[in-house]
Parts: structure tokens; C-alpha cells; sequence
């Protein structure tokens, strides 16, 4: 994998340390996350993080376990790090700090005071909610070391406040058992009990969202190191009646065995691929009620079945997890109504709200089948895939219907979002793209044409699906092209002085990446032209992949940043955003454009925001800082599928 290192000159300069955030998953949805400075940036930071029903349902546990150094002089040093409410940084372990690395996905700290050298390891037990911190004397000593632990219980998304009840502590053999959800566990443990107030979050502010809250100090843990290799080491676990785990030493190391094993799986073709191949293992887990899902982004969202279905490839059969992934598309098959795939949001409602996820879905049991030759799967799945298609001609939510006029789809009721485009300020959608999208309509073509394909490969009739598609193939080469030398965004989309449905239409032609899948998908409408895709290089594309909607036109914004409504106002109006890599990589290798120089700012990326990841979002302008989730699923899957 690449080599993820910093020294003290980035360790111990906040703005570069806090800006870099870890990520160690437990395989269920909950995780352990920070940054390198120790610093909590965000609401979500925490060494326990655990998830509820659903993925998206989090709860935040431990939140901090800060070191202390007690030297033969009697000298007490801090290694941990807060902010506070009043805009003081105390303590300032980071000061200290004169490395960290992520090796084998697990972060490793080391503070010197003097000849004393301290080492902090983490990891997090697979497939159960349990954090193991391990901290080693490396030089020095003796020393005695001491471990604040900070706690909360509260939903991810909020905050708790020390002018309600304090935290519940229940003593037992070595810790205590916290608001009786998890329990702390190691040397020395000493309870107190008293609010630590008003610290503050710096990445929330920035979000425009409330960020402050009061911790819990429950107590510390206490040893004394005294030679070269003696550690103190703390288990925290979410509190069920499973057997305690094992000790924290062998945690990390059965997670470093893991994380090894995991990439040799992905058979890499090289140390950026090894990197992503682990980086996709964090977004695939094991929840209570499915034997796999797909995480959409740390720290705040859980499985949307868009973001699976485009992560799909990527995530698991470019990761050797085709059995892993067989059974995740049987279960979505099986949430499939009206012709139309469900979208569980985070919320934990089922909701069937996209255009478009169901025809990705379409997308990824074909390819599924055409890179495993499963065909047991298609001749499964195809009478459901077919019943997607005869709905989908038949009209089903939200006036999706293919149009009889020329075989496109068309979309689209007042109030709704239903692409991936869907952001919405104060309930009204940004970019509502009523009509026919054309990323839509690549999708459809592109759908009907591998149902054909399994229906085949099954022995069965496919000259309906054929006639319907080269019908849909010749409507789209008509309709979408654009007097402006690409491909219009939108084709009958109401006009703006005319309600929906009304009899005026109008042809959207801003300059956006959407048209992208028209050219790079298996089945794509059209083939690819490379002056188009030039234009689209010079108006959209970035160091992290392309922006939604180039600079020069109407209503670009080009930071993606603010409270909420501003930030969902940019968020498809000029945001970057790296998935679309994938496209506009494939469209560009089918013109036999070279494509290897595509990759390098996201290469590059993986050590700069989520380390070892790739994000969500990124400003639209230069610099084109990162923003949204560090880790993203569909970022890092279309990534690590189109470097090949």
C-alpha cells in the first residue's frame, strides 16, 4: 500500500493535522475515527462509534482517551488534545508528536517527551462494536502513564449537553459498564465522574451546524511502563452478553492479519490499488437484517441503494467479493416494487424515490454476470429484471414512464428529486430535472440491453427487448445532441413559465457531466466523440474528477461550503465530485484518449483528507478542497475500477 507517514512538521501544526482524518471500521456500520492530531474536528469523532439498526442509526460511546506522562521529576504531560468554546487548544499533545502512520489501515501515534518515546495503536475487533488502544513505551522510562476517558451516549448526528443527568456508571471488574450501552475495560481504573464542558467542534461550525457539547469524564485508567516494550492497553466494547473479547495487543494484530489478507484478495496491481482495495473494505458490512450492505460514507450516511449500485463493480468484483456481492444483489432484488428499487434511507423508512437506482441495479447484475459468468444469478433474477422493464413501460411512481412517442423515460412530479442530482434547499428541489435526464436514458438503453443479453444467455425470446432498445438507441442519437457541441442535460423538460406537465417544453443544455454515461457504459447509446469530450475536459474537469456543472454557466457556485442550505444550494452546481472519474475515464479509453494522467490528483488525494480514501465532494474552484464525507463508497469504488 502507499505509505501514509507524517512528521512533526505536519503532526504538530493543527490546521494540517486536524485537517486529516483516520478511519478504522468494525465491519457493522459503527467505526473508531479522529484525525492526526488527536483534535475532534467533528460531532462524529469518537474511539467507539456504534451502529443501531441500521447503519445510518449510530451512537456515539467513547469519545477520547487522552494520555498523560508522569516523569520521575513529578512533571505531568498531556499528550491528548480539545478545543474549547472559548477558542483555547488544551491541552496540545499534537506539539509532541513526532510521527504518525497508517500501516495496514490502523493508525500508530508517537509523542516524545525527552528520551521518552510513547507509541498509541488502534484498531477495531471485525464484526463487533469493540475499540482496542494499545499504548507502548518505545524509549525511556520508567514512566507512569495515565488514560482520561471521555464518554458520551447520544445519537451520531446530535450532541449531549451537562444540563441533563449525568452518565450512568456501573462498576465491575476493571472498569465500568457506561449508560449500560458499552463498557471500558483495562489497568488502574480509577472512576470520577464530572462534566468536561463546552468543547467545541471546528468542522461542524464550518457546516453551520451547532458546535459545541459537555463530556463525561468518567474516569482513568493508570499503569506504570517501565521498560522499553511494557504497554498499557484499554478494551472498550459495546456492553451484550458475547464473551469478553480478546486482549487488546491481539486485537490489533488479528486486524493488521486481516487488513493484509483482505488486500492479497484483491490481487493489486499496485500499491494505489492495494490502498483502495482496503479502502473499499470499510464501506462492505454485516448488519442485524442483511448479510451485507453497503455503507455510502463516513461518518454520517448509512446504505442508499444508488450509491450501492454504482459502488458495485468496484466494491466487489474488483475486491474478489462476487460471492459477497451475489447475495447482496438477491436481497435487493427482493425489495423491488412496482418495477422500481428500494431506496432505504437514512432514516431506516423504506422509500422507492430514484429514476435511477433501479436502472444502476439493472447495470450491476449485468455486470456481475458478464465478469463472474454467473448465469445461475441472471436466469434467477431476469423474470424480476424483466418486470422492471414491463413496469417501467407501463408508468410507475412519480410519472416515470417510458414515453411511447420515442421510447425514452420520462420523469418527474412537483416537489420531486429523483436523480442523483437531489439536493433540496427548504424542500425545494436544486436541480429537479423533470423530462428525460440524459443519464437516464443512458441507463435505460443500457439496461434493456443486458436484460436482453441475460435473457439470452437463459434461452429465452429477447426480440422485444431488442426492438425496444434500438427504438430508445435511435430516439436518444436524435434528441439529445446539442447545437453546443455536446449533449443536452435535460430533453422536454418543462419550461420554467409553465407548470409541470404544461404544454411548453424546453431542452436543457447547461454544460454537466451527466451526459458522461451516454458514451462510457457497456451498452451506451452513442459513441464517444472526442471533441465533445473535450469541451467537457476543459469546462468540467478537475485534479479530483469533474465538476456537476462547469464555471461559465448560469448559477455555477464554486464552494461547496456554509450552513446547510448554502452547502446543498452548490452541492450539484459547480461541486466536485471524484465518482464521476469512472465515466469520464471509460468514455475517454472508448475514444482513445490516454487516460493514465486522469488519476494523479486522486492518487495524491488518498494522503490529503480521508486518508487512505477518497471523498465525497470537493470545491469547485482551486484549490478544490475536499469537503463532504472523507470516506465515500462510490468514490473509491468507480476509482479503484477504472485505474485497471
Amino acid at each position: 500500500m502507499i505509505e501514509i507517514r507524517y512528521g512533526s512538521q505536519v503532526c504538530g501544526e493543527l490546521t494540517s493535522a486536524a485537517s486529516r482524518e483516520w478511519l478504522v471500521p468494525d465491519g457493522r456500520g459503527g467505526y473508531a475515527m479522529g484525525t492526526v492530531a488527536g483534535l475532534r474536528t467533528r460531532r462524529y469523532h469518537g474511539l467507539l462509534v456504534i451502529p443501531g439498526e441500521t447503519p445510518a442509526s449510530r451512537k456515539v460511546g467513547l469519545v477520547s482517551l487522552d494520555p498523560a506522562v508522569l516523569l520521575p521529576s513529578g512533571a505531568r504531560v498531556r499528550l491528548g488534545a480539545h478545543e474549547w468554546a472559548s477558542g483555547d487548544v488544551d491541552p496540545r499533545g499534537f506539539e509532541l508528536l513526532e510521527r504518525f502512520d497508517l500501516t495496514d489501515g490502523l493508525p500508530r501515534w508517537r509523542w516524545r517527551v525527552g528520551d521518552v518515546v510513547i507509541e498509541r495503536e488502534l484498531a477495531m475487533l471485525p464484526g463487533r462494536s469493540c475499540v482496542a488502544v494499545v499504548h507502548r513505551l518505545i524509549s525511556g522510562g520508567p514512566v507512569e502513564l495515565e488514560l482520561a476517558a471521555a464518554c458520551t451516549w447520544r445519537d451520531a448526528h446530535g450532541e449531549r449537553r451537562g444540563d441533563g443527568p449525568p452518565l450512568r456508571m456501573d462498576p465491575v471488574d476493571g472498569g465500568a459498564v457506561i449508560e449500560g450501552a458499552y463498557r471500558l475495560s483495562g489497568p488502574g481504573w480509577s472512576p470520577q465522574g464530572h462534566w468536561w464542558r463546552g468543547v467545541y467542534h471546528r468542522e461542524e461550525a464550518a457546516r453551520g451546524l451547532h458546535p459545541e457539547e459537555d463530556l463525561w469524564y468518567a474516569g482513568q485508567f493508570r499503569d506504570t511502563l517501565h521498560r522499553r516494550g511494557d504497554t498499557l492497553s484499554v478494551l472498550a466494547w459495546a456492553h451484550d452478553p458475547a464473551p469478553a473479547p480478546p486482549p487488546a495487543v491481539e486485537v490489533v494484530a488479528a486486524a493488521r492479519r486481516r487488513n493484509r489478507d483482505v488486500v492479497a484478495a484483491a490481487r493489486p496491481a499496485d500499491d494505489v490499488e492495494a490502498t483502495l482495495a482496503l479502502a473499499a473494505d470499510a464501506f462492505v458490512v454485516r448488519t442485524r437484517d442483511n448479510p451485507v450492505e453497503v455503507v455510502a460514507g463516513y461518518p454520517w450516511f448509512g446504505a442508499w441503494s444508488r450509491d450501492t449500485m454504482i459502488s458495485y463493480e468496484g466494491l466487489f468484483l474488483r475486491t474478489g467479493r462476487a460471492d459477497l456481492g451475489r447475495e447482496l444483489l438477491r436481497a435487493y432484488a427482493g425489495t423491488l416494487s412496482e418495477g422500481m428499487l428500494a431506496n432505504t434511507a437514512d432514516t431506516g423508512r423504506v422509500e422507492y424515490n430514484t429514476v435511477d437506482g433501479t436502472l444502476w441495479f439493472l447495470h450491476a447484475v449485468s455486470r456481475h454476470v458478464t465478469a463472474t459468468g454467473d448465469t445461475d444469478l441472471g436466469d434467477e433474477l431476469l423474470p424480476a429484471l424483466r418486470a422492471v422493464i414491463d413496469a417501467h413501460l407501463a408508468g410507475t411512481r412519480y410519472g416515470i414512464a417510458v414515453d411511447p412517442a420515442d421510447g425514452l423515460l420520462t420523469s418527474g412530479v412537483p416537489g420531486a428529486a429523483l436523480t442523483w442530482m437531489d439536493a433540496r434547499v427548504y424542500g425545494v428541489p436544486v436541480t429537479p430535472r423533470h423530462g428525460k435526464p440524459v443519464e437516464v436514458n443512458a441507463l435505460w438503453v443500457n439496461g434493456v440491453a443486458g436484460v436482453a443479453e441475460l435473457a439470452e444467455l437463459a434461452g429465452q425470446d429477447a426480440d422485444g427487448l431488442h426492438r425496444l432498445h434500438e427504438r430508445a438507441v435511435k430516439a436518444f442519437r436524435d434528441r439529445f445532441p446539442a447545437p453546443a457541441g455536446w449533449l443536452h442535460d435535460v430533453v422536454d423538460a418543462p419550461a420554467p413559465a409553465y407548470p409541470l406537465g404544461g404544454a411548453a417544453h424546453h431542452d436543457d443544455d447547461l454544460l454537466r457531466p451527466n451526459q458522461l454515461l451516454a458514451w462510457s457504459l457497456p451498452f451506451a447509446p452513442m459513441e464517444p466523440d472526442p471533441q465533445a469530450l473535450g469541451r467537457l475536459g476543459v469546462g468540467l474537469l478537475t485534479p479530483l474528477g469533474p465538476r456537476s456543472l462547469s464555471p461559465d454557466s448560469p448559477g455555477f457556485l464554486g464552494r461547496h461550503r456554509g450552513g446547510p442550505a448554502e452547502r446543498d444550494t452548490a452541492y450539484h452546481q459547480g461541486t466536485v465530485w471524484p465518482w464521476l472519474i469512472g465515466p469520464y475515464a471509460d468514455a475517454s479509453r472508448r475514444a482513445g484518449l490516454p487516460v493514465n494522467d486522469l488519476f494523479t490528483g486522486l492518487e495524491a488525494h488518498l494522503s490529503e483528507y480521508g486518508l487512505g480514501s477518497v471523498s465525497e465532494t470537493a470545491d469547485g474552484t482551486a484549490p478544490h478542497t475536499a469537503t463532504g464525507c472523507p470516506f465515500q463508497a462510490w468514490s473509491v469504488a468507480e476509482l479503484l475500477r477504472v485505474r485497471r
